[in-house]
Formats: structure tokens, C-alpha cells, sequence
């Protein structure tokens, strides 16, 4: 039974109940109907609304959003609880949510726990609130914070949803407060629906259709959200509801909403998983090799999640540059609210910086971050081996580098696998966890709870040049580049991409991590570069010109002053002189071309991954595409866009561009496979692993 009702003297007292997190399903809204009914039956003099543990709800629930909507519906739910003679308090002690929050409008009285969280996030979901959010919110707390809320989907915790009349109280003890309230306030309360909507403010609609544009850019939801707030002000509710109600059932069956709910439950399953068979290592104290900017980040991950960290260095200056890039993100996370002063001497204590490996004598684990060379893996494993314990987890933070050749200089190589954190290590959410021949099951547990605690979407990966996501980024990079020699400009590649729903494009990209980085990666691979293989030198000229990026004032922009970047004729001069030496007849290619080269390039190096057993799932690389590399999570990822275009339609392209180079379009054997099964990648990819 989801939804329990009992009275206690006059006070009817409902509770949701749908573990984890109270999704409003079928069975709920029919339980909610069922209730009203009841309280009614009873003339009890007030109704109580509760849900079982820490959720009073969390949405609806998504799953249902494939099928056809059953009745009853949520709207006309809360519409006879909102009408019902018999008032309604809603008691908030945990998160509110989606339709959670839709309930919790529709009752008469709102309060809330001092952990509450109150919010409308359907537009992360590709939909639009569509049980009265767009209509009763602003009724309530006013239009420019009701846009805030449902155009950007973030939550607002107790005190912020006190400060803006979003609920009557904040209580420590939200249900006492919900019996003790005067019968005759409760009374004298208006619902919701019955207030009359704010005055349609231009600039405030205008503020928001741009925060739209800006923060969630190609997104159909935000706009719509803010065109169905917009006509519930010149309605009555009953009008504003329909219309919110048919966007909402169109949205949800489109491609964006589809997207977005294959990336909501792709994740959620990941953070929820554990490795297969293996016993993870109790973690409490964690060695960190390099205080670089990665070490630094993933050290500071660490301390967050109340680990212990030991992080090493090679000598005095080192250990004096490492305690200063930790403190500096320790004081930025002061000045951005994140922590207090407790909390950042908190994780200054708990921080060992040295150069003393015997010091992390006592870790259960060792992430080693430090420069991208073989040699010197090797000789930091041999120092941890030496000073851990022997059933001590060692992990390398490499990019690239084979981390079977690392373990082969470990006496137990089965201790090895590969954490691959992305920058900042503290705040980006991907981690690949790496498989090497050897690697343990316990290791692997180990990596995946560490993903676990740290609030990590966690991937499995094989050894390769640059496991999933820096594979599909290097060959993405050399489509780029061919675009550019041939035909292109990077600004015009950049827009194109941007565009597309990327934050930007391949080249500015590189600008901020540096072009020197790709370059040294590209000289580690000349010997085992395939020569039949189009090799562009552009970038290679660009280095040579001390053209490194930003971080020199230069690199595919020209960022005069620190400021904003501008394009730069000497870079497209330089493709122009390129092509001329090799003979090629440059192309002017257009935003959709460059967007179709780009883009089945990377699908198919993704599907090539799954043929060689790499990733593990078609999903697996979505989730390391949006999360690590800024692939457009609307369009759910990079195999579920393959989806949408279709395997024959993918095939037929790559088998067009293969015309021009038949070596980088070769067809991978895995799309080739999906069109004579006749199936998706994600369900051939399922099939074949």
C-alpha cells in the first residue's frame, strides 16, 4: 500500500509511502483520491500529509512517462485536496519535489523540516511541472522567483522557501507544528488556488526567457515553462492547468524528455552500482601521489567525503606548492559558501602533506597523480610498495598511459587498477574506473565505493590509448582538425558545436587545457602511429610558435589583455598554407557538415570501444560523454544520439565519408553488426556482451 491513512481523534493523518523516495506512481494518486474521499466521509477537522522516510516526494514517477497517462490524474488530484472542505497540511521534512512539491502547493498549509528541500526540476527532465507548478507558483511567492525555480529546476532549501512564503513555518519538529496549529488560522488560510496570479512583468518574462537561453541552451522545457507561466497569468486556474497540462504530455513524449530520462536512469544506475564479487577495502585513509592541480583536486575530493589524506611529494618545494593548492580550494569553497570555517579546518587537520612516503604507512588505498611518464609511474608504485601495506589498493590517475605496463612493476599487480579523475577532480562528476589484465575484484570494489563516497558516476573501462572518453575526444579532436585543414576555420568549427549543445567547441576547449598537453601525447604515439593514417600538422606549427593556449595569451584565440578570446588570421592562414603543401583543394563546409563529420566520427570510435569489449554498455559511454566531456545531456549521451539517427543512417554516412579517407571513416565492425541484426547499439551492444 502506498499511501497509509488513519485518524487520530479529528486529525486524519495520510503517508505516502513508495520507497526510496515516495515517486508519485498510479497506485499513489489513487490513494491520495482515495484519502480525500475519506477525510470528507469523517469531517475531520484537518488532514495531515506525511511521506515514509527521509522523502515527502520526489516526482513523479519517471518511469511511467513511456506509457499512456492512467488515471487518476495528478492534477485533478490535487484539485479535489486543494476544493476539499477538509483543509490539508502538507509536512516537509525531507525533499519535495516535482509532483512533491505540485502536492504540497495544492494543500492549504505548508511546513517545512530544517532539511527540507522544495523544488520544481522537470525541465532537467525535458517536461514542464504539469500538476499546477506553473499555475500556483507564482500565485504564491511572486513571478521572478517562481521563474527562478521552474526555469532553472534548482530546489531552494528550508529557509529560502520560508523567506519566500513557500511554506508557513520551518519547524524542528514539522509535524507537532502541523497538530498544534490553531484550528481557526488553519481556517482563515486561502488556498493557493484562489490567489490571484502576480502582473505579467515584461522584463521579469524577458529575464528569464534569457536565463533560458543562456544556461540551457537547445532545451525546448525552459522556454516552454516560461510561456505556460506566462499564460496562467491572464487566466483562471482551471484555464492556465489545461494548457500547462498539454505541454506537459507533449513534452514528455518527445526526443529531448526521452534523452533526458535515458540519462536520469543510466546515472542513477551507476551511482547504485557495485563491482561484481569483490570485497572493497575500508577506506579511512587514502595516499595521494603529486600535488598538482589533479592531485590537489582529488585531494580535496577526498577530505570532503571525511577520508584521511596523506599526499606525497618528492621534496620540500613540492610539499610547499601541494599544502598551497589545497588551501587555495579550501578557501574557495569558503568564499563560495560551500564550507564554513569549521569545515575548512576540519579537512586542514585531516590533511598530511609530505614527502615521507612511510607516513601513509597506515592507506588502504593510493591514487597516484603525477607526471604522464611511464618511468615515473613506475619508480612512484615501487615507493608505495614499499611503504603500504601489501594488501594496499594502487591506483594511477593516468590518462593514457597502459596500466598494465605500470602494475608489471608490482610484485602483486592484481593491487593496480586505474582511478581516472577529471579536472577539477573535486567537482567533475565521471570517474573511469580501469580494468588491467591482472586487476583484482576487491580492487575493483574498492575503486567503485571510493566513486561511492565521493558522489561519483563511476564507468568501467578496458586498457587502450586513453580508455572511453579520451579515445572518442582524440578522434573527435582529428575530425576537427581535418575539417580545419580542408575547409574550416576552429571559430567556425567551435559554433558549429556549440551549436550543437556543447558549452564549446573542440579548439577553445583545447585552449583552456593547453595545447602543449595534446602535443606531447601526440609525440608519445609516433611510434605506433598507424602510417597509412592522414597525419594534419597544424597543430604541431601552432606549439612551435609558442601558441599554447590561454595560459600564453594565445593559442587557436588570441585572448588580448586576459580578456575575451578573438579569432586570429594567423591561425587560419596557417591551414591555408597546409593544404597548399599537401595539394588539397580546400572545401567551405557548413555548420551541418562539420556537425555530421564530428559527430559520426566519435560514434563510430564509440562503437569500436564496444566491439573491442572497452566499455562495457552503450549506456556507459553516455554517461562518460555528458559527464566528462560535455556532450549534451538533452541529447542523452553520445550512443543514445546514435540511436536516434539510427544504425543504417550512421552506416550509410560513414560508408560515404570512407569514399574521401578510407582508413579514418572505416565502418567499425560493431555498426556494421547492429544493421545486419537489426537492432539498436544499445540492444546489440546488451546482446553482445
Amino acid at each position: 500500500m502506498t499511501v497509509r491513512m488513519w485518524a487520530e481523534g479529528r486529525v486524519g493523518r495520510v503517508e505516502m509511502d513508495n520507497p526510496p523516495v515516495n515517486a508519485i506512481g498510479a497506485a499513489t494518486r489513487a490513494g491520495l483520491l482515495k484519502a480525500v474521499a475519506w477525510a470528507e466521509e469523517k469531517r475531520l477537522e484537518r488532514v495531515i500529509l506525511t511521506g515514509a522516510g527521509r522523502a515527502f516526494a520526489a516526482g513523479a514517477d519517471a518511469r511511467e512517462f513511456d506509457a499512456d497517462p492512467v488515471e487518476p490524474h495528478l492534477p485533478d488530484v490535487l484539485n479535489r485536496i486543494e476544493a476539499s472542505p477538509v483543509p490539508w497540511i502538507a509536512v516537509i521534512g525531507g525533499v519535495a519535489l516535482g509532483g512533491g512539491c505540485e502536492i504540497a502547493l495544492a494543500c492549504r498549509a505548508r511546513v517545512a523540516g530544517p532539511k527540507a528541500q522544495l523544488g520544481l526540476p522537470e525541465v532537467t527532465l525535458g517536461v514542464i511541472p504539469g500538476a499546477g507548478g506553473t499555475q500556483r507558483l507564482p500565485r504564491l511567492i511572486g513571478l521572478a522567483p517562481a521563474l527562478d525555480m521552474i526555469v532553472t529546476g534548482k530546489p531552494v532549501g528550508a529557509t529560502r522557501a520560508l523567506d519566500l512564503g513557500l511554506v508557513h513555518a520551518v519547524d524542528e519538529d514539522p509535524l507537532g507544528w502541523a497538530e498544534m496549529l490553531n484550528a481557526e488560522a488553519l481556517d482563515t488560510l486561502v488556498p493557493v488556488g484562489d490567489l490571484n496570479p502576480p502582473a505579467a512583468d515584461a522584463a521579469v518574462l524577458a529575464a528569464a526567457r534569457a536565463t533560458a537561453e543562456a544556461k540551457m541552451r537547445g532545451q525546448v522545457a525552459p522556454l516552454r515553462a516560461v510561456a505556460a507561466v506566462e499564460a496562467g497569468l491572464a487566466l483562471p486556474l482551471a484555464e492556465g492547468m489545461a494548457g500547462e497540462r498539454a505541454a506537459f504530455l507533449e513534452l514528455r513524449q518527445g526526443a529531448q524528455a526521452k534523452a533526458l530520462r535515458h540519462m536520469f536512469f543510466a546515472e542513477r544506475a551507476a551511482r547504485g552500482r557495485a563491482w561484481r564479487g569483490g570485497t572493497p577495502a575500508l577506506l579511512d585513509t587514502v595516499a595521494v601521489v603529486g600535488g598538482g592541480t589533479m592531485g590537489a583536486g582529488i585531494a580535496y575530493g577526498l577530505l570532503n567525503a571525511g577520508l584521511k589524506v596523506v599526499l606525497l611529494e618528492t621534496d620540500a618545494a613540492g610539499v610547499d606548492r601541494a599544502e598551497a593548492n589545497v588551501g587555495r580550494i579550501i578557501e574557495q569553497s569558503q568564499k563560495r559558501g560551500l564550507i564554513d570555517e569549521g569545515g575548512a579546518a576540519a579537512r586542514r587537520a585531516a590533511l598530511t602533506v609530505t614527502d615521507d612516503y612511510a607516513r601513509a604507512g597506515e592507506a588502504t588505498l593510493a591514487i597516484e597523480a603525477a607526471f604522464e611518464s611511464l618511468e615515473v609511474k613506475r619508480t612512484v608504485f615501487a615507493a608505495l610498495e614499499a611503504a603500504l601495506p601489501p594488501e594496499a589498493v594502487l591506483a594511477t590517475n593516468t590518462s593514457y598511459l597502459d596500466i598494465d605496463e605500470i602494475a608489471a612493476g608490482v610484485g602483486d599487480p592484481s593491487r593496480v587498477l586505474g582511478l581516472h579523475f577529471f579536472a577539477p577532480a573535486h567537482i567533475m562528476k565521471l570517474l573511469e574506473i580501469v580494468r588491467g589484465k591482472a586487476t583484482s575484484d576487491d580492487a575493483l570494489a574498492t575503486g567503485f565505493a571510493l566513486g561511492k563516497r565521493l558522489g561519483k558516476v563511476p564507468v568501467v573501462a578496458g586498457v587502450c590509448d586513453g580508455f572511453i572518453g579520451n579515445r572518442i575526444l582524440a578522434r573527435y579532436r582529428e575530425a576537427a582538425d581535418t575539417v580545419f585543414m580542408d575547409g574550416s576555420t576552429p571559430w567556425e568549427v567551435d559554433e558549429a558545436m556549440v551549436e550543437f549543445g556543447y558549452a564549446m567547441g573542440p579548439y577553445e576547449a583545447q585552449d583552456l587545457s593547453g595545447l602543449d598537453i595534446a602535443h606531447a601525447n601526440r609525440r608519445r604515439q609516433d611510434a605506433t602511429r598507424d602510417p597509412n593514417r592522414r597525419y594534419i600538422p597544424i597543430a604541431d606549427r601552432m606549439v612551435e610558435l609558442g601558441k599554447l593556449g590561454k595560459k600564453t595569451g594565445a593559442g587557436w584565440y588570441r585572448y588580448p589583455g586576459g580578456n575575451g578570446k578573438v579569432e586570429d588570421p594567423i591561425v587560419a592562414d596557417l591551414a591555408l598554407e597546409e593544404a597548399h603543401f599537401a595539394g588539397i583543394t580546400r572545401t567551405d563546409y557548413g555548420p551541418d557538415e562539420i556537425r555530421h563529420r564530428l559527430v559520426l566520427a566519435m560514434i563510430n570510435e564509440a562503437c569500436d570501444i564496444l566491439h573491442e569489449g572497452i566499455a562495457e554498455s552503450a549506456a556507459d559511454i553516455d554517461l562518460v560523454t555528458v559527464f566528462g566531456y560535455g556532450f549534451p545531456r538533452w541529447r542523452g549521451g553520445l550512443m543514445h544520439h546514435a540511436d536516434t539517427l539510427g544504425p543504417q543512417a550512421v552506416l550509410a554516412g560513414l560508408q560515404a565519408l570512407a569514399q574521401e579517407d578510407p582508413v579514418a571513416w572505416r565502418p567499425s565492425p560493431f555498426v556494421e553488426g547492429a544493421v545486419a541484426a537489426g537492432l539498436s547499439f544499445a540492444d546489440f551492444a546488451a546482446r553482445e556482451g
